[in-house]
């Protein structure tokens, strides 16, 4: 029987709530499709900060770097707001283990089901069949990793700089999996930029347009500047089917997608990596699209489904276990649509628990 290893870092607030459920579902899925799974668990952001007295500590750092993946849940809250921007969960946990393991491939899914239309702002009338597109946004370059970095006084007053760099290359490995995964859906991409302004944009737009007329002709390409996405996104989602860009752009446009998308309970991603792991596979980390929730932490009403469908997403990628995480993605799908909801997705409907929300997918698999 194949066994999958794999790093456990349930983190803050309600992680530690959503993955128990994940986890569950896994055994069970295992028991199913012939394999058993293997983790370690430790502590990431605010509550390695309470007992290692830093947000990504050594012992983390070596159970992932032993594993062949990570499970993610969230990191951050309130309890940790009044430190330091540099020492705070968000930026001193989740930006080092993407530069530690070079996960510098983003894929977000953005994802709402026809009958839980009514969850988004845009309403039944603009998405009448759902939302259905992936954003891939790079994530190790740009402006949140260039050098110089720094606050400094001159002249008498405060001064700040961000560094925005990019390289050919790492447009060029990025593109490629815009590529891949356009592939698997339509064969349809969207490049955003904002080559108007920026020469960062100017050499990301040259360097995509040529990767896809040598490696991917097939591939329906389009260019579009990064405000204008933002706006189209918020008019009609389904115009894009892949979605491509940097890392800022990339941040901001796949949480408007999310917003969009109804809830981030919903919302799953996987984070890639340049290694491969010991059954030559991608090693990436696998994470929630929403945060820590604090206001609902510890009450069990957390929707635990982001987490479920991101354990989905590691099969697939880190484990080639493509039937089995078919199948998980089906059951979330069928015990939604079926009635089963959290309070987030409720609208009318009796909100269940999270416990509950996990009952439904085990018995929809």
């Amino acid at each position: 029987m194949k066994t999958l290893n794999f790093a456990v870092l349930p983190g803050d607030g309600i992680g530690p709530e959503v993955m128990r459920v994940a986890l569950e579902i896994l055994e069970s899925l295992g028991q199913k499709y012939g394999f058993s799974i293997d983790y370690k668990e430790a502590d990431i952001g605010g509550i390695a900060i309470d007992n290692h007295g830093t947000a990504f500590p050594e012992i983390t750092h070596k159970i992932c770097q032993d594993s062949d993946a990570i499970l993610f849940g969230s990191v951050g809250g309130p309890k940790w707001e009044s430190l330091p921007p540099k020492e705070q969960p968000e930026r001193a946990a989740l930006l080092p283990i993407r530069k530690t393991f070079s996960l510098y491939a983003n894929i977000r899914p953005g994802l709402l089901y026809s009958e839980l239309s009514e969850a988004s702002p845009l309403k039944n009338a603009r998405i009448p069949n759902g939302i259905d597109l992936v954003c891939i946004r790079e994530l190790t370059g740009g402006i949140y990793f260039g050098q110089p970095k720094s606050t400094f006084e001159k002249d008498g007053e405060a001064v700040a700089i961000d560094t925005m760099i990019y390289k050919a290359s790492e447009i060029e490995r990025i593109a490629q999996v815009a590529i891949d995964t356009a592939k698997a859906r339509q064969l349809k991409v969207c490049s955003v930029d904002k080559a108007n302004v920026l020469e960062t944009s100017v050499l990301w737009r040259k360097v995509v347009t040529e990767y896809f007329a040598k490696n991917a002709p097939e591939i329906e390409l389009s260019h579009m500047y990064v405000d204008n996405a933002a706006m189209q996104l918020a008019r009609d989602p389904n115009q894009f089917d892949v979605l491509f860009t940097e890392n800022m752009f990339g941040d901001i446009l796949s949480d408007e997608m999310g917003v969009i998308c109804g809830s981030l309970g919903m919302l799953a991603s996987a984070s890639l990596g340049a290694t491969k792991n010991c059954l030559n596979l991608p090693f990436g980390l696998y994470e929630p699209s929403g945060g820590t929730a604090p206001d609902i932490a510890g009450k069990g009403t957390a929707n635990p489904c982001a987490q479920v469908l991101s354990a989905a997403m590691m099969l697939r990628y880190s484990f080639g276990e493509n039937t089995a995480a078919k199948a998980l993605e089906d059951a979330v799908r069928l015990a939604v649509t079926s009635g089963k909801r959290t309070g987030d997705i409720a609208f009318g409907k009796e909100a269940i628990s999270t416990k509950a929300m996990g009952t439904a997918i085990l018995k929809a698999l």
